[in-house]
């Protein structure tokens, strides 16, 4: 197994001023980026599911940063949620409107929502199929949406991030039901990049390798499997989630404010290495 344990980023001010909204930020990758926001100066409204496990996740989430900051009391002034099924239009709407209701404005947006569960192809349950479509390509479509007709109305642009996957790429045998959803989301940010550019949002494509978390923590188990992987990557490693974070950061800053369709892979090197 690899020793590598995630370094923290120095304090900086990457996003200082800045109000940002994340689906699918209490477990994870979203988990990873709402922390670094937050450590960039960002304040963040985050959307997940409304349920007891997603309420405690973000529980928890909010106490682990509240014990970072000088005064802890100032957590309920840079961080809220709004629980809601995402694969529901209306559950976009209403996280936006909240989200501004909250800060005033909407300067970034990151779609991370999604579900992953392997299953064979030929025996693959229709309702399988369309829940992955519903949650990775539908929520993402409904809150890219909302969150640009935002954007729009504030007149000052914004960056709108989704995480598709380096499955957007690539095949996948138990995958057939959500390799598509990801190839979708990567096509979403092209042509809303296309779309939105006149108004100076920038729309742009995460594209992560194997990042360990919950939806891989199962198949991961398998030592043998798991070797394996970590020997495609040209860094020798699985990804960590906090390896999610920093990218997304540089697409919400002004360091990036000449990209957009833009579709950058965070893969360890997975994807050139075919030995």
């Amino acid at each position: 197994m690899s020793s590598y344990e995630p370094q923290p980023y120095p304090t900086t001010t990457l996003l200082a001023y800045k109000a940002a909204a994340i689906t699918g930020g209490v477990t994870g990758i979203g988990r990873a980026i709402v922390k670094e926001l937050i450590h960039q100066g960002a304040t963040v409204s985050v959307n997940h599911l409304d349920d007891a496990s997603s309420k405690e996740s973000f529980d928890s989430l909010k106490s682990e940063i509240a014990a970072t900051l000088p005064d802890p009391t100032l957590i309920d002034t840079i961080l809220i949620n709004v629980p809601g099924d995402i694969s529901q239009p209306e559950t976009s709407t209403e996280f936006i409107a909240k989200t501004i209701e909250k800060f005033g404005k909407l300067d970034i947006f990151v779609s991370n929502a999604g579900i992953c569960d392997f299953h064979e192809f030929l025996s693959l349950p229709p309702e399988l199929y369309q829940k992955h479509r519903a949650v990775n390509m539908d929520g993402a479509y409904y809150s890219t949406q909302a969150a640009a007709n935002a954007m729009k109305s504030f007149g000052k642009g914004g960056s709108i991030i989704a995480i598709s996957s380096i499955s957007a790429l690539v095949g996948g045998a138990g995958q057939t039901h959500y390799t598509p959803t990801k190839a979708g989301v990567l096509s979403l940010m092209q042509s809303a990049a296309c779309a939105l550019g006149q108004y100076g949002i920038r729309c742009n494509a995460i594209l992560p390798g194997v990042i360990r978390t919950r939806l891989n923590e199962e198949d991961l188990k398998d030592e043998e499997k798991r070797k394996y992987m970590e020997g495609r990557m040209a860094l020798g490693r699985l990804g960590d989630p906090t390896d999610i974070a920093g990218p997304v950061v540089f697409l919400a800053s002004d360091f990036s404010r000449y990209m957009t369709g833009a579709q950058l892979l965070v893969d360890g090197g997975a994807f050139v290495n075919f030995q």
